[in-house]
């Protein structure tokens, strides 16, 4: 087909106009993705220092709990955040009771010597044992339904002799016991308990008189007849412990606080194996660090304050403490948003406590429809498994969001840094931007 002068010169001109936008949309394209990778590369470089092995999985032996207050307290410093003391300390002191194994913890059957972690956990209350070639006993638990048959079956228990516990889930579904609670109906003594799947580890505020070792089922031998064991186990009663809380002050009215807040701590040791927790709870701490950051860069109407509490794991004791014990009045603050796991949102995210804070949870959602930050928003009842639920029993408004990741690793050895994807938490942190930036 013959075009005309002026049809050509349109065309020319239809042509690099299209040209130009193209160009002007790959770039814009291009620094949107710049920036989100910039967001996710300073995320997960406080992730990485924080499950660093230095801290010990920020738990209760080498000073690992406050090895990573400092560095969270360090970052606040850094940032421009203002202390509440009047002593210019971002630390909130308090202690608690807390189990600790800083020595040993090993385990061999028939002379196969297993892997910590991986292989077995203890009891997180257990006492301290050492043993050679003691002898075991093998116990079957099906009948014991009740707690009569429970205390004959107790008194069954050869002095001197590990006991191997077969179908220990009747205890279970008959008692009401579970791994954690049921150590306390043991006496003195050595105790097998046979797992089947991943080995979840936990933190105890007490002791128990036995030693308890939870055993992954495959690797046992199929006949046991001895075991050598050593645990190293330190009940510490009063462990010094702090949380880190800082603040921005509002342009408006900086008399009333929108709170985030994490938690810092995990389990720590188990002997020579640590529990990272990359997921729980680093990458919610590196998300709050992130909004400090911005905040303090960005001044808000309302003050913002960020508190990394630590005691989390032991029974939300660190936030307990701050609101027995409050830094700035519980009645100033405006909202909570608490941050738990939040390295993996590639299905999205959690809203817990989303049906009694129902206009804050839509606001949410309204946002995310407009800009496409997430996939989905899911909502969930009233919780007691994070530090929102601290300011909750106060009556202060508070949600808890955790993301909806693939990977299931949860209080294991496997939750390590470079298992989490990181998925979406740019389009989470732009999200909570937008979400405090519009609250009202």
């Amino acid at each position: 087909m013959l075009l005309t002068r002026g049809a050509f010169f349109n065309f020319k001109v239809f042509s690099f106009l299209m040209k130009r936008l193209i160009f002007t949309a790959t770039l814009t394209l291009f620094f949107i993705s710049a920036f989100a990778q910039t967001e996710k590369r300073w995320i997960k470089r406080q992730i990485n220092s924080l499950s660093s092995p230095t801290l010990h999985g920020r738990g209760y032996v080498q000073k690992g709990v406050e090895k990573a207050a400092n560095f969270i307290g360090e970052k606040f410093r850094e940032f421009g955040l203002l202390p509440f003391s009047n002593d210019s300390s971002f630390f909130q002191l308090y202690h608690f009771p807390v189990n600790t194994f800083p020595g040993a913890a090993t385990l061999i059957l028939q002379k196969k010597e297993l892997n910590v972690g991986t292989d077995f956990i203890v009891h997180a209350a257990s006492a301290s044992c050492q043993i050679e070639k003691m002898k075991v006993q093998r116990v079957n638990l099906s009948n014991v339904k009740d707690s009569l048959s429970w205390h004959r079956t107790k008194a069954e228990f050869i002095p001197g002799k590990a006991v191997l516990l077969k179908n220990y889930d009747t205890l279970t579904k008959y008692l009401h016991f579970n791994t954690y609670s049921g150590g306390k109906e043991f006496p003195h003594g050595i105790f097998l308990i046979p797992r089947h799947g991943k080995l979840t580890w936990t933190v105890a505020t007490d002791t128990i008189a036995a030693t308890i070792f939870i055993v992954e089922d495959t690797v046992m031998p199929k006949r046991i007849r001895h075991i050598e064991a050593r645990l190293d186990s330190r009940f510490v009663p009063e462990f010094q412990s702090k949380n880190v809380i800082g603040y921005v002050p509002g342009t408006q009215q900086p008399d009333s606080f929108i709170v985030f807040s994490a938690h810092f701590d995990h389990l720590g040791k188990l002997g020579p194996a640590t529990f990272t927790g990359a997921h729980d709870n680093a990458s919610g701490t590196a998300l709050m660090l992130y909004m400090a950051n911005y905040f303090a860069k960005h001044p808000q109407r309302y003050s913002m304050a960020f508190c990394a509490f630590s005691g989390e794991e032991a029974g939300l004791l660190g936030s307990d403490y701050f609101v027995n014990h409050p830094l700035f009045p519980l009645d100033a603050i405006r909202f909570v948003i608490n941050l738990d796991m939040t390295g993996d949102a590639k299905n999205g995210i959690t809203v817990v406590n989303a049906v009694e804070q129902k206009k804050a949870f839509e606001q949410l959602r309204n946002i995310n429809d407009k800009a496409k930050y997430l996939p989905e928003i899911k909502e969930r009842d009233q919780s007691r498994n994070s530090d929102h639920y601290s300011f909750s029993k106060k009556g202060v408004p508070s949600i808890f969001i955790y993301s909806n990741g693939t990977k299931p690793y949860y209080h294991d050895v496997y939750d390590k840094p470079q298992e989490l994807s990181l998925e979406n938490i740019d389009g989470l942190a732009k999200l909570l931007v937008d979400f405090e930036s519009t609250f009202r």
